[in-house]
């Protein structure tokens, strides 16, 4: 979220375990989740030697691996009075910072060309703080090379000399290198780079089976019951044309039941099977084959396949002890992220009403997230940016100061409670004891505690109960923010006066100037109105040029733009200007990048090749990364737009984009980099904004409490 830009202090981890958090395998590569090269790779060469590279990274190929879909390739000449290296980098993945120990580098090599032992590369290990080790022979590890056949490779970490190792994470590289000058060409494939445990355990299962599976018009899903042998690494899927020749196309990790396999082809029957990995590379037998058709598919069936497969991601992806939702996907098992699940109850309630699941499936998730809110830890009522879920207790995820409330993350689950109390609205005992406990909820937020003093003009983002206001971040607009303002001057129980809409959020006094222009490094917008035309298209409200999408779309998944209209623009038509001046940015593509067009547009906050960013349609603030979720949850300001966008992610790049909770987080043609993840934040905003522009179901609901309408109309009368 915004608050990230502003505080990027707070990005540092705390070491803080909860309740048995789960352990990610200390993997450096396992897959190349795009062809052609690896982005987390570097080769470089003096002549005569050389190495095969595209862009100065290191091949990928799909014909040859160990574990599918790929492997990298490492083509290369021994020269005389020459070098080479390659570097793989770890990917540093948002949420996978529980890592196992390991004493063993382990990887698989396929040597394919007439190579002899002594002509292998050395190979070293780099540390997080720089340091490399000495170069090692891979040839000591080697008994005999068989060519064209997968050989594990097995390295003590002890053995890696000149450095000094404290913990096996601290593991961050490995650099292959030339050992020899014959001045020949050798090549040879490296797959499944990782550090483990000298011991594994043996594989137990003998077989799984898939449940399910459902063509679509380029891809098809299948299911499988939740496997939960621990001494199973990986499900291996194989698929087939015939129902005879099957081929291996992917893996999943255990902790996912899905798989989302993109055939490229429309029309056509394809046929699976799957079998468990163990840490020992031993395979289980082969499940009973299903089969599967591909077929074309209508724009609103592209739109239901979407929000079905974003659904998932909050339905049954959710932490198992709230039924809300994680930060990220594949991330951390445990930690829940407040703000991320109020969206995400707003995308349960749409996938309802899509018949995704039963009304009656709906109620007992939503009785397990009211009971399970009415037991956390609270600060004046109102939660922290992260909650452990065995506890219920605060995770301060971004430092020891995000250790209490946060009243923006607040404002975002409360946005989705009040439309689920208005949702369920049935008169039996469960769907009124949502509503009761919906509303001891809301009522106990003390939002007027954020005003930290009776007369302070501003609310503040966070309070901690050791620190008290040591942040000390007062909420500004132009952001994502606004509905923290809204529902703190529609509370029951705690509100604040109307006024503090004009004197906080769209404050124009110095301190909310200097607050736009330190953020936005422009004078324009800096009086929170703007004024100004960009591309052609006139802006009322907005610093710079708008800033990305995201400010569009997470205070108004629930509370309707079109019913917002202060003394300065209403909001729907800002918010759709906002959106088309992104989309002309993107055609026009200043920056250059590959990609960018009126199919491929939609600058926001999203993961990227090194970590979380917002990108914006200015060239300071955009590098050429693309998060679909900034278009399709832009669905009701350019539907238009944003259909040719959807569909161009799916159709021309759903090979390496589309996944089991949709479309993954974000990607970069540029750099040939897209996210591993699937993110709270970006999967629902999908999911409501296209069901606001199909039927208006959550605006509806958001928008029939009469509290939330007086506040609509204390607004448009400015206080």
């Amino acid at each position: 979220m915004f608050k990230n830009l502003l505080l990027p202090f707070l990005l540092t981890t705390v070491v803080q375990v909860f309740s048995q958090e789960k352990f990610y395998d200390n993997v450096l590569f396992l897959n190349s989740r795009m062809d052609g090269n690896y982005f987390y790779s570097k080769a470089s060469y003096t002549s005569p030697s050389s190495i095969k590279n595209i862009d100065n990274k290191l091949p990928v190929s799909e014909d040859t691996f160990f574990t599918p879909g790929n492997s990298l390739q490492l083509d290369f000449v021994n020269g005389k009075n020459g070098s080479w290296s390659a570097k793989i980098d770890k990917p540093e993945w948002r949420g996978q910072d529980k890592l196992k120990e390991g004493e063993i580098l382990s990887f698989a090599v396929n040597v394919s060309s007439a190579t002899d032992i002594s002509n292998l590369p050395a190979i070293q290990i780099g540390l997080a703080d720089s340091t490399i080790s000495q170069p090692l022979p891979v040839s000591r590890y080697f008994v005999i090379i068989q060519h064209g056949k997968w050989t594990k490779v097995l390295i003590p970490l002890k053995d890696f000399a000149g450095i000094k190792l404290k913990n096996s994470d601290d593991v961050k590289a490995v650099i292959f290198s030339q050992n020899s000058t014959d001045g020949n060409e050798h090549v040879m494939y490296v797959d499944d780079i990782e550090i483990r445990p000298s011991v594994l355990p043996a594989l137990r299962s003998d077989r799984a089976s898939i449940s399910l599976a459902n063509g679509y018009a380029k891809h098809v899903d299948i299911e499988w019951k939740p496997v939960t042998d621990t001494s199973v690494r990986f499900i291996k899927i194989y698929r087939s044309v015939d129902g005879k020749n099957f081929h291996p196309v992917g893996v999943q990790i255990p902790s996912s039941s899905r798989f989302a396999d993109f055939t490229r082809e429309t029309g056509k029957i394809f046929y699976y099977r799957i079998s468990l990995l163990g840490y020992d590379d031993r395979e289980s037998s082969a499940s009973p084959v299903v089969s599967a058709k591909t077929r074309a598919m209508t724009e609103q069936e592209l739109l239901t396949m979407v929000q079905e497969a974003c659904f998932r991601y909050y339905w049954e992806g959710a932490e198992e002890n709230s039924g809300l939702a994680k930060e990220d996907i594949p991330g951390r098992h445990n930690m829940i992220a407040m703000g991320a699940s109020g969206f995400g109850i707003m995308a349960l309630i749409a996938g309802t009403e899509r018949k995704f699941i039963t009304r009656d499936e709906s109620t007992d998730r939503f009785l397990k997230i009211a009971n399970f809110l009415e037991r956390t830890e609270t600060f004046h009522g109102a939660f922290s940016h992260f909650v452990d879920g065995p506890t219920g207790k605060v995770v301060p995820f971004f430092g020891s100061k995000d250790n209490g409330g946060d009243l923006v993350e607040t404002s975002f689950l409360m946005q989705g409670l009040i439309a689920a109390r208005a949702y369920f609205n049935k008169n039996n005992t469960k769907e009124k004891e949502i509503r009761d406990k919906i509303t001891g909820i809301w009522n106990n937020v003390e939002w007027s505690w954020y005003r930290k003093e009776p007369e302070t003009k501003f609310l503040t983002w966070h309070w901690s109960p050791d620190q008290g206001w040591i942040l000390n971040h007062q909420l500004i607009g132009w952001n994502e923010t606004m509905v923290t303002y809204l529902l703190a001057i529609a509370s029951p129980t705690h509100p604040v006066p109307a006024s503090l809409y004009y004197t906080g959020w769209a404050n124009r006094d110095s301190t909310g100037q200097q607050y736009r222009k330190n953020w936005g490094q422009t004078d324009q917008g800096s009086m929170y109105t703007n004024g100004n035309s960009y591309y052609g298209i006139k802006l009322d409200v907005g610093v710079s040029n708008g800033g990305p999408l995201f400010f569009t779309h997470y205070s108004y998944l629930g509370f309707d733009p079109h019913y917002l209209t202060d003394v300065y623009t209403n909001y729907f038509k800002n918010n759709r200007n906002i959106a088309l001046i992104n989309h002309r940015y993107c055609i026009e593509n200043p920056g250059h990048y590959i990609g960018y067009s009126d199919s491929c547009w939609g600058l926001t906050a999203s993961d990227g090749p090194y970590h979380y960013v917002a990108n914006e349609p200015i060239l300071r603030a955009d590098n050429g990364k693309i998060a679909p979720t900034g278009a399709i949850s832009s669905f009701p300001y350019t539907p238009k737009q944003s259909m040719k966008a959807l569909s161009n992610y799916y159709y021309n790049y759903g090979h390496f984009l589309w996944g089991e909770y949709g479309f993954r987080d974000a990607f970069n043609l540029s750099e040939n980099w897209c996210s591993e993840i699937f993110m709270g934040l970006n999967q629902a905003p999908m999911v409501v904004m296209i069901e606001n522009y199909r039927t208006g179901l959550l605006w509806k609901l958001f928008m029939s409490d009469p509290q939330i309408k007086k506040v609509a109309n204390k607004i448009r009368h400015k206080q």
